[in-house]
């Protein structure tokens, strides 16, 4: 009899007060919106009927929190990893894309073009994020073989492992779409990935 497959519901947190300004937030530790609250619920009712082994999610405020709503119905708590947080963006951090254009146009235009090769100024890059994530990714794999689990992360860490679990090049990291509190499921059987949904979006 074949094994069971290990699926991994991945999310990424719901919309943040800052959303509407569409700022870079990387590290910084900002809250759920209260659209963020609701899209969160409204996810954890279309998995009330997943049996979750466990969550996990990045530890910056607005993963917790979604983590927390999405396992309220199964009685669990999400560990929160700090490897699962969003990239650094350094001083680009808390800034719009146009108030860094009038800042600084040529570093910019440079991480525009080459997106999953030029590092935030003073954050981190793309293989910065895989060093990190990639391995937390494996060990919750690992532990849970054969179970579903819940990871509540980021846009650019969820993309970051998508892609390398799919074997994406990382220049294609935005090929895979990632908004707030969207879910898509990664099956893995056979020593082998397969991507069962993307970006879902969570039914209000």
């Amino acid at each position: 009899m074949d094994a069971p497959p290990t699926l991994i519901y991945l999310l990424r947190h719901g919309a943040v007060e800052l959303a509407e300004e569409r700022r870079f937030i990387g590290h910084l530790d900002v809250p759920l919106s209260p659209l963020g609250e609701r899209q969160s619920a409204a996810q954890a009712t279309r998995l009330r009927g997943t049996r979750l082994a466990a969550v996990f999610s990045s530890d910056l405020a607005r993963a917790r929190r979604t983590g927390e709503i999405i396992g309220a119905p199964h009685g669990l708590t999400p560990l929160a990893l700090p490897a699962l947080r969003e990239m650094a963006m350094g001083r680009w951090d808390g800034l719009t894309a146009g108030e860094i254009r009038a800042r600084e146009p040529e570093a910019f235009a440079t991480w525009m073009s080459r997106i999953g090769e030029f590092p935030f100024p003073g954050g981190e890059s793309v293989l910065d994020l895989v060093a990190r994530a990639w391995p937390a990714f494996e060990t919750i794999v690992g532990i849970y073989d054969g179970r579903a689990v819940a990871v509540v992360a980021h846009g650019g860490t969820n993309r970051a492992i998508l892609c390398r679990a799919l074997g994406v090049p990382l220049r294609r990291l935005l090929a895979f779409g990632q908004d707030y509190a969207a879910l898509s499921v990664l099956e893995h059987a056979t020593g082998r990935w397969r991507l069962a949904r993307l970006n879902e979006p969570p039914v209000l």
